[in-house]
């Protein structure tokens, strides 16, 4: 038994294109199960060397990027067209990208079928955990608080722990994702956040809820620049906007979290409610994992193997991917060859490192000690150097890591915190926030949720799912003010508009509910665009490293949210709010100056 949990969780199975026979087709039947025949349009190109090299990706015009209309199109399926179409000859195009190309065309023809929505739901188990467990400690405070006799502002650094795991989970696993596979860390993260989300039920002091929160905040901060990675590598490029969809599951996970915690929390006496709440959390994460990992098997990620040298695996996952849809594929190594040209795809130091893993785990050899040594030697700044390769895509990588950061303290500072803004309007003995700036003292108990607050809380919830649900529309609306970037902005700015009006307004029960309402719409738009934008940009070697850094530099600004908020002077139930706004504002302006629109651009 723990050999076979260890071989689905743990190993990556070797994929051939022997396992899937009666897949492959000749190149000159491709026509036949081709995006172009099964849709009536053709495939969308990047146009110029120019606007390739400068980062500036426009739309293409299908009938102009191939010169063809139904007549002519089985011509696409040449090696002459190929080429043509993946851009093969240029000086400029290495090989990876030329073969990323063709795996891309080859995803293209697949089209979407039963592995990829499958994908989508495992994959949005990710987006839920995350939110799941960020809500939950945020519902747990004012519990912990009376339990535990600690003060409003002191127990906001239960949230603290849990950021710093986040911080540490996010790097690790984002980098790692890069060098030891996407399948590894796709398995493990909720693994990790269950057990110890679980044992955090049983904490016998709010140090002991800390350091656990801690654990499984490591666990759950890879689960979305994994996740991320994942679903956009195995995505066709006509579906991209699934990956801005994907952030539904989000807003889901902090519905879930509210409506649990309103049962729970609200039901049971307080020194029971909070600790079941926590362990039903732990229950439905580890009920995700079982499904991840036993109900389904995840291939490697093609971009991964080919960036590691192994080809023949990658073009073999595309076969498997086929054979899951039930269709064909003409990807193989004799076209990828002719295609591209000959190359030497084993040259990298670490493609033998790979094979010499894959070689320890058939033969069962006990050196995978020297193995991870080995391996975690590849954690270095190397990694991050091709985000750097050019002015405009440095220039990108670090207006998108100032978003991630900015975004990453004002929303905890406002989130993370407002079941206790609700808890003070709520609460008839306590002043309404902006009445007196000592209205919260440092050594007082936190006020307990009301069931109104619970009620406000839960219906918040239900208003970021219809604000994923645009996103995932306008990403890919034609409109230039629309798209990624231009969505990403509008919904930021709004985002820091309704956090001051909060700060103004928010001073009865009915007006934080509209506001807090508005934001989490608003908020949900932000964040779906973010999470797709974002892989989109980073090439296929360093996704995981430049997503990972992303969402590492976001939650180490959210391990900071929580002292802000318990230090801030003043009245603790405005000052971070306002914080939050102008936080969100400067992302705004940062959004504005990137150059970068990925919207109809090749994902290589």
């Amino acid at each position: 038994m723990f050999r076979y949990i260890r071989r689905r969780v743990f190993e990556t199975p070797t994929e051939t294109v022997d396992n899937y026979i009666g897949v492959a087709v000749p190149l000159e039947e491709a026509h036949w199960y081709s995006h172009s025949h099964r849709t009536g349009k053709a495939a969308l190109q990047e146009r110029s060397d120019d606007e390739e090299e400068d980062g500036r990706f426009k739309d293409a015009d299908a009938d102009e990027a191939h010169g063809m209309l139904e007549g002519n199109a089985v011509s696409e399926y040449t090696i002459a067209g190929l080429r043509r179409e993946i851009g093969a000859g240029r000086r400029d195009s290495t090989d990876y990208e030329l073969k990323s190309k063709l795996i891309n065309k080859a995803i293209q023809d697949i089209g979407m079928g039963k592995f990829n929505w499958q994908l989508f739901a495992l994959c949005g188990f990710g987006w839920f955990a995350d939110n799941l467990w960020l809500q939950g400690v945020s519902l747990t405070l004012p519990s912990l608080s009376a339990e535990f006799d600690i003060s409003e502002k002191t127990v906001r650094y239960t949230a603290s722990a849990l950021f710093g795991g986040l911080c540490l989970g996010s790097f690790v696993w984002g980098i790692g994702s890069d060098m030891l596979g996407r399948r590894l860390a796709f398995n493990c993260t909720l693994l990790i956040t269950s057990v110890f989300g679980i044992m955090s039920a049983w904490s016998p002091s709010w140090a002991a809820v800390c350091i656990l929160n801690a654990a499984l905040g490591f666990g759950i901060g890879g689960s979305l620049p994994v996740d991320g990675a994942v679903f956009l590598e195995f995505l066709p490029d006509d579906s991209s906007s699934l990956l801005t969809l994907l952030s539904v599951w989000w807003p889901v996970g902090q519905l879930v979290s509210s409506l649990l915690a309103w049962y729970y929390i609200a039901s049971w006496p307080p020194e029971q409610g909070w600790r079941i709440f926590v362990f039903v959390l732990g229950l439905v994460t580890l009920l995700m994992f079982a499904l991840r990992c036993f109900a389904f098997s995840l291939f490697e990620s093609p971009k991964y193997l080919l960036s590691r040298g192994r080809q023949a695996e990658a073009i073999a996952v595309v076969h498997g991917i086929a054979y899951r849809n039930g269709t064909k594929t003409w990807l193989t190594e004799d076209v990828v060859s002719a295609v591209v040209g000959d190359t030497a795809t084993d040259t990298d130091t670490d493609v033998d490192a790979d094979r010499d893993i894959m070689v320890m785990r058939r033969t069962g050899s006990g050196r995978s000690r020297s193995v991870l040594k080995d391996k975690l030697k590849s954690f270095s700044g190397e990694r991050l150097k091709p985000l750097f390769q050019s002015r405009i895509l440095g220039l990108t990588t670090c207006l998108i890591w100032f978003c991630w950061t900015t975004i990453g303290m004002g929303y905890p500072l406002f989130n993370a915190f407002l079941p206790q803004y609700f808890a003070r309007i709520s609460d008839p003995g306590n002043q309404v926030p902006g009445d007196d700036p000592s209205s919260l003292p440092d050594d007082g108990s936190a006020p307990a949720l009301t069931p109104e607050a619970y009620r406000n809380y839960a219906i918040t919830s239900i208003m970021g799912i219809p604000g994923a649900l645009l996103a995932a529309y306008l990403v890919d609306h034609q409109s230039p003010w629309l798209g990624r970037r231009g969505t990403l902005a509008i919904s930021t700015f709004l985002s820091a508009l309704f956090l001051f009006l909060f700060v103004q307004f928010g001073t009865t029960a009915n007006s934080q509910l509209v506001l807090s309402c508005a934001e989490a719409f608003t908020q949900n738009i932000m964040y779906g665009v973010l999470y797709a934008f974002t892989p989109e940009i980073f090439p296929g070697p360093v996704r995981g490293a430049g997503t990972g850094v992303a969402s590492f530099l976001n939650r180490i600004a959210g391990l900071t949210a929580p002292i802000i908020a318990a230090t801030v002077p003043g009245d603790s139930t405005t000052m971070p709010v306002f914080i939050a706004g102008a936080l969100i504002l400067s992302a705004f302006v940062a959004i504005c100056l990137i150059p970068i629109e990925t919207r109809g651009r090749q994902r290589l």
